[in-house]
């Protein structure tokens, strides 16, 4: 019986191994052994056969198909992020922008104490000079001596906003100041902190 069984366990190696081949397409099967355990089958033939060809090729698309979707998400996730990359260059180079207009702004000539809140208006004289006023070109009317290039509020912070930006700065101040005078409540909550307390035994 022993030798009867020679010829089938030749014929599924052999089928094994095209299997094995096969499995190259995009995807890999689990090593066959004819002595699981120790022990030897009967018939590794009829144990490891494949039922159906068309199951292994059904196996590599799945697999080429799963390669297909982990790129594609990995090409989404990282399309973000280079949106997000772009904003805040973007971001970074405003920051750098306003903060060169500030410095320029505080070297310009006034003659008077520059107080935060209030509204400065720039001229520049015949010579190039320019200098800071709180004289609107409307109160000077028709009799504006030298050229007018704008008008900018002074910030708390000492930062300069353009007057037509002003009403919108303001309100943006305005809700995170609301924000922040607002008490910030911890939600109560019984589990133990790192510390060994909850937050009733600490008071919160």
């Amino acid at each position: 019986m022993e030798d009867g069984a020679t010829p089938g366990t030749t014929q599924g190696v052999i089928e094994n191994q095209g299997v094995l081949s096969a499995a190259g397409w995009g995807g890999a099967l689990v090593e066959l052994t004819p002595t699981p355990g120790g022990l030897a089958l009967v018939s590794p033939y009829h144990t490891h056969r494949v039922g159906d060809p068309l199951d292994l090729v059904a196996l590599a698309e799945q697999v080429q198909k799963a390669n297909e979707f982990v790129r594609a998400n990995a090409t989404n996730k990282l399309t973000v992020i280079a949106e997000q990359i772009e904003h805040l260059q973007e971001q970074a180079r405003k920051v750098l922008e306003d903060a060169r207009r500030d410095a320029d702004l505080h070297h310009v000539a006034c003659n008077i104490v520059k107080k935060p809140g209030n509204i400065y208006y720039l001229y520049k004289r015949e010579s190039g000079q320019r200098y800071f006023s709180i004289i609107s070109p409307k109160e000077w009317g028709t009799g504006c001596p030298h050229d007018f290039l704008g008008a900018y509020k002074l910030q708390h912070d000492l930062s300069w906003t353009p007057y037509e930006d002003a009403e919108k700065q303001d309100a943006k101040i305005s809700i995170v100041n609301k924000l922040l005078s607002q008490p910030v409540a911890l939600p109560s909550s019984t589990e133990r902190s790192f510390q060994g307390f909850t937050s009733t035994e600490s008071g919160l």
